[in-house]
């Protein structure tokens, strides 16, 4: 849930990327860091879970504008997909006002993405919300993979597992070359910021 501080005139908004292991939450952020001038980004802050490139969590301010006069901070968090850190998804999804669905798009991984969402679910209605209700994009990445030899999914395919219910915004990208990357930050970033102005009838 977003915090209004009416002091400082400010609304910060929690943005969630998630998705199976190894899809490439990660990198998005890092990429999203590396590539922002220091006075527009905050302190990443990383903890390394055992076994998975992927991180406990990362934490990145962002000043997005401004709503009626209230400045917009964004913090991105990216959750661990091994199935052992279950209860830690639970916790970093607590409060989140949108959410970035990264796909895998290696057809050994298709199973793993639809339990990965299924898990986003079933653990955002742990939370009393419902997925339809909060902010989403689908971002499929490592397009980059679909010129090798390694067997991916198609777009097509990836949309038809994962977005056939939600009808949710949709961005090819290759996180390591930052293809598509912002253009996901921008997508969910907008989304998120409108719900939570409206929510709190700052756009009236």
């Amino acid at each position: 849930m977003a915090l209004i501080d009416l002091g400082k005139r400010e609304i910060h908004c929690k943005i969630v990327y998630y998705g199976p292991g190894r899809c490439g939450k990660t990198t998005n952020l890092i990429y999203i860091h590396h590539a922002m001038i220091p006075k527009a980004r905050g302190k990443m802050v990383t903890i390394d879970t055992k076994g998975d490139r992927t991180l406990f969590f990362d934490l990145l301010p962002l000043h997005l504008g401004s709503v009626q006069d209230f400045d917009i901070r964004i913090q991105l968090y990216t959750v661990p997909g091994q199935i052992m850190y279950e209860a830690t998804r639970k916790l970093v999804l607590k409060g989140v006002d949108g959410i970035v669905f990264v796909a895998d798009p290696l057809q050994v991984r298709r199973q793993r993405n639809k339990d990965s969402l299924a898990g986003l679910s079933n653990n955002l209605a742990e939370l009393g919300v419902k997925l339809s209700e909060i902010p989403i994009v689908l971002q499929y990445n490592k397009r980059d993979l679909t010129e090798s030899e390694i067997p991916t999914l198609s777009v097509s395919e990836l949309s038809s597992d994962l977005n056939s219910e939600l009808q949710a915004p949709e961005f090819t990208a290759s996180a390591t070359l930052g293809e598509g990357v912002f253009e996901s930050l921008r997508a969910i970033s907008k989304l998120t910021v409108h719900q939570v102005a409206e929510k709190n009838r700052l756009l009236e």
